[in-house]
Order: C-alpha cells, then structure tokens, then sequence
C-alpha cells in the first residue's frame, strides 16, 4: 500500500519519470506524456539526421568532392557551399 511521505493523505500518486498515474494501491489509474524522454529525444534527432537530404557535390574553394548535408559548408575548408 502506497502512503504519502507528507502524511497528506492523499490516494493519487505519480510515479517519478514514469508518468503514471497509479492510487494508494498501486493500482494503474491513466497515463501520459507531457516531454519526450531523453531516449525519445535520442531517437527523433537519429530520424532528423538520417532524413535531412545530402548530395556530393565539389567543393569549388578546396577542390574536394564531399557530402553536403543539413549545415551547407564543406568540412574541409569550412566555405558555404548550395545545391544547384
């Protein structure tokens, strides 16, 4: 049996980073999610990575063919580069 540690009494309980929430018995009452967990969060910038669109193109400051993606400079000499 559940029991507040303020001695409220109270008979609703949430369970720490869980977002449950369970009665004096512990039995589950509702749930739901109000901020993405860090593993969510992980797992969406992954998807975000992955998504964002690249291209090989020539760098024309250093003359070296590398992969644009999201930050549109070459990694090599760090000048602005675009997609035709």
């Amino acid at each position: 049996m559940l029991v507040c540690s303020r001695k409220c009494g109270g008979t609703l309980f949430r369970a720490l980073f869980a977002e449950v929430d369970v009665d004096s018995a512990g039995e589950y009452l509702d749930h739901r999610v109000t901020q993405p967990g860090y593993k969510l969060e992980a797992e969406a910038q992954a998807e975000e990575a992955a998504a964002s669109v690249t291209a090989d193109i020539l760098c024309p400051v250093c003359e070296t063919m590398v992969q644009l993606d999201a930050n549109m400079e070459c990694p090599n000499c760090g000048s602005p580069l675009e997609v035709a």
